[in-house]
């Protein structure tokens, strides 16, 4: 079983059986309670159903603890919660467009969409093999999403504050939030060249938006800043001192620049350009979760990374405020802070690459561009969660699935834009087939070789650097898609 299972049965117990004031200091286990409170709270209430199931799993000393009832119970809650994350389809699913004739139901964009959301290989792998419950949490933000759509801007806000006091990491897609509601809720009006008509700025509306934020916030923090344990609730939720990468290096910009270290580090060794006795070994591909200095290149540290990503989402941020283009230039802007988060922030799971691939679901099945940028982030992406199953008789089941989806991403899309030109251009193509040579040397001939034993990184190393290839390419390709299309806008106004 995966380590999220100890996680989250850690936190069952910590939450039933310990006082509110110990949640952030109960350190038995390795891994601490170190999300929101409200997903504590999430917890809490699992935990008095847990105990019908097997009362053991519940004793904070347990650690380690498996059993088939702990176990059922754990896969039974997540195919619960998820019923959240259908009804999210649901209702993103009313906010399509559907004027795209359709012979074929199987052809509809709606059902494209349904498809390509609720049978999500990432998704599924993540939660339902591995274990977790993002389909919860992702139901909550595609609900926000959708009312956003619908012009319900507050019952989309009030979803996005409790969903930030769920799990922290959605802070990334933050400003797209910010932004769209202060430019579509906030100001009434625009005037007839699209830009804003600041006289139309209503006050209520800025503070009906605060009164969510700061009731959502007081709610899920007021009991631990009464306690005066805020700053500890804090440094569990942002600890920095776990390093720039992941065990696995998350397919990001990070990924390639510890490569190109590694590759200058060797290449230094060998010409004598580098003392070999000063260099610590595996530095960053012991597979650790720990800090680290890179040999060549500047060491980055969590404000260069908050830089980065600071100046990655302002491009998007801004085409979203002076060009808005409703909803789609949301979802657009949702996706690039989401993408350009994965690809700068500071110790960024692998796992993370689904904030970006499934709200980028809503956008493929508008127009081809889109659905081309989709088909190569959601394939390098999905490929990039397969060190997450890396036993014998998962493989095959990961395979399996992930053909399964990515034969029918392909094929629904291109039946979807069969008018338009090739959603992929030759080199894309080259790219994403070989991924399959790629796997076939990490999972079946790199065991079989004496590397093994002396280099157990290298298929992580291969598997995450490939695929941050992919990542930045649809990075930059939905960036230039998106400011050209803003530009395109503005010459036809004029």
């Amino acid at each position: 079983y995966s380590t999220d299972f100890e996680v989250h049965r850690n936190w069952l117990a910590i939450t039933h059986n310990l006082p509110l004031s110990q949640w952030y200091y109960e350190a038995t286990s390795e891994w601490t309670l170190d999300y929101p409170p409200f997903f504590a709270w999430f917890e809490y209430a699992l935990s008095h159903i847990a105990k019908y199931f097997d009362p053991q799993m519940l004793v904070v000393e347990n650690l380690n603890y498996t059993s088939r009832a702990t176990v059922f119970f754990q896969r039974l809650s997540v195919i619960f919660t998820d019923t959240l994350f259908i009804y999210a389809v649901h209702e993103c699913c009313r906010c399509v467009n559907g004027k795209r004739a359709a012979k074929d139901i199987l052809e509809k964009p709606t059902f494209i969409l349904a498809v390509l959301l609720l049978w999500n290989f990432g998704l599924l792998i993540v939660d339902h093999i591995h274990f977790q419950y993002n389909g919860f949490l992702f139901g909550l933000m595609l609900l926000s999403v959708a009312r956003l759509c619908q012009k319900r801007y507050l019952e989309g806000a009030l979803l996005f504050a409790v969903l930030l006091h769920f799990k922290h990491i959605y802070i990334y897609v933050a400003p797209a939030y910010g932004i769209y509601l202060l430019r579509s809720y906030c100001f009434t009006a625009n005037n007839a060249d699209g830009s804003l008509k600041w006289r139309s700025f209503s006050f209520l509306h800025v503070t009906l938006l605060g009164l969510i934020v700061c009731l959502v916030s007081a709610l899920s923090l007021g009991p631990f800043l009464v306690l005066g344990q805020l700053p500890q609730v804090i440094s569990r939720l942002f600890p920095f001192k776990r390093g720039l990468c992941h065990a696995y290096w998350a397919p990001n910009f990070w990924a390639l620049y510890n490569a190109v270290d590694k590759a200058l580090t060797i290449l230094g060794l060998k010409c004598n350009f580098l003392d070999g006795t000063k260099i610590p070994k595996a530095s960053m591909t012991g597979g650790l979760v720990q800090e680290f200095q890179h040999t060549v290149l500047p060491s980055v540290t969590p404000l260069a990374t908050l830089i980065c990503t600071f100046i990655a989402i302002l491009p998007s941020v801004f085409c979203l405020w002076f060009k808005p283009q409703g909803p789609r230039g949301f979802l657009q802007c949702l996706v690039l802070c989401a993408l350009s988060s994965f690809m700068f922030g500071w110790h960024v799971h692998e796992k993370a690459i689904l904030l970006a691939i499934l709200p980028l679901s809503l956008l493929s099945i508008q127009r081809a561009k889109d659905a081309g940028i989709y088909l190569i982030l959601a394939t390098t992406g999905h490929f990039s969660l397969f060190p997450l199953l890396f036993t014998a008789p998962e493989l095959p089941i990961k395979i399996l699935l992930m053909l399964l989806f990515t034969v029918y991403s392909f094929s629904s899309l291109k039946s979807l834009f069969r008018r338009d030109k090739p959603l992929l251009n030759w080199l894309e193509t080259i790219y994403l087939i070989q991924l399959v040579p790629l796997e076939i040397f990490c999972e079946i001939i790199f065991p079989l070789t004496p590397w093994k034993r002396h280099f157990p990184f290298v298929p992580l190393l291969l598997t995450s650097v490939y695929c941050a290839l992919g990542t930045t390419y649809a990075w930059l390709k939905l960036y230039v898609s998106v400011l050209t299309e803003r530009i395109s806008v503005r010459q036809k106004a004029e």
